[in-house]
This record gives C-alpha cells, structure tokens and sequence, in this order.
C-alpha cells in the first residue's frame, strides 16, 4: 500500500516549482528536449489535485535512452525501468525530493499530444476543470487508500473529458502552444 490519495485545493507555488524544475530540465537536456511542458492537474489554474508535478519532455525519439537518460539521472531523477507504458520512459523524484514525475514521449505521437490537448482543455473551460475536481475528491475519500480503484473509477470521466477536447480541438483548429520551459 502507497500513500493514501489526496486531493488538494490548487496551489499557486506548484508553477513556481514546475518553472525551477523545467529551466533545470531545459538546461540539462538542451536541444535533446524538444518541449519540456507542464502537464496533469497542477497545471491547470484553479484545479484541485494530488500535489504531484507532473512533467512531460518531448523527444524525437525514444531510443536511444542514455541520450536524456544520463542527464535527467545526474539532476537526481530516479529511472523507472519498470514502467509498463511502452510509448513512455518514466523518471522520479530523487528520495525525500518533491513529488515529481518526469513522463518522456516521442514528439507528435499521440501519447504526446493527449496530455497537452487535455491541460488545454481544461484551461479553457473552468467548469469542466470544477467538474473533474469534484469527481477526483469523491473518488479520493471512497478510494484513498486503492490508488488502483481510484484511478479506474475517475477513467471513464477523463474519457468524456478527451471525447470533449477532441470536439473542441477540431472546432478551433488546436494546436499545442509554445513549450512551457
């Protein structure tokens, strides 16, 4: 059993926090790093969620590996060989850092643009960022201690989430924005 699950009303430091880790990213990874973006809940104004930065590098490829993963490990990032996604190589925090996971995509894949269309989405339209929070905080009392069932029971609303963004992203012609870092 991991931690219990929290969610937590939005914390304007977390972008303060995202800006020191990206410009460290950014300069780590320089060119290799095509987008270094801030990505999940905390990235969203307003959005209640699990204190956890979440941070998405673009690369053009995922292979090889020792080309961001020497860099990320010597800033402390901790690989995670065992993630199970295959169009993602996962890093965290170092022991006792703040709560960071690092997700490195192939740039213009789908996995890639998902997250950025997602964290548009809910930017644009703070009812459906309210509405998610309060799914997120009902599933978190139910569930704190299954990080598993609280994952499960809040997927099928992340789906009619991206089933919106979709919609929205072909009616304004979306494109993701500069990179955050």
């Amino acid at each position: 059993m991991g931690d219990p699950i929290e969610i937590v009303d939005y914390d304007l430091v977390w972008q303060v926090e995202f800006a020191a880790i990206g410009q460290a990213l950014r300069a780590a990874l320089g060119d290799d790093a095509l987008r270094v973006d801030h990505i999940g809940s905390t990235s969203v104004p307003g959005l209640a969620a699990k204190p956890v930065i979440d941070i998405q590098i673009s690369v053009r490829s995922l292979e090889p590996l020792d080309a961001y993963k020497a860099p990320l490990e010597r800033l402390g990032l901790v690989h995670r060989a065992d993630n199970p996604e295959l169009t993602k190589r996962y890093f965290r925090e170092s022991p006792g850092s703040r709560r960071t996971h690092i997700h490195v995509r192939e740039h213009g894949s789908f996995s890639q643009q998902l997250p950025l269309l997602f964290r548009d989405h809910l930017r644009a339209h703070p009812a459906v960022a309210a509405e998610f929070a309060q799914v997120k905080r009902r599933w978190a009392r139910q569930f704190r201690d299954d990080r598993q069932r609280y994952v499960s029971a809040k997927e099928p609303f992340v789906w009619d989430i991206v089933r919106r963004a979709d919609l929205w992203a072909q009616s304004i012609g979306w494109r993701p924005g500069p990179s955050d870092a």
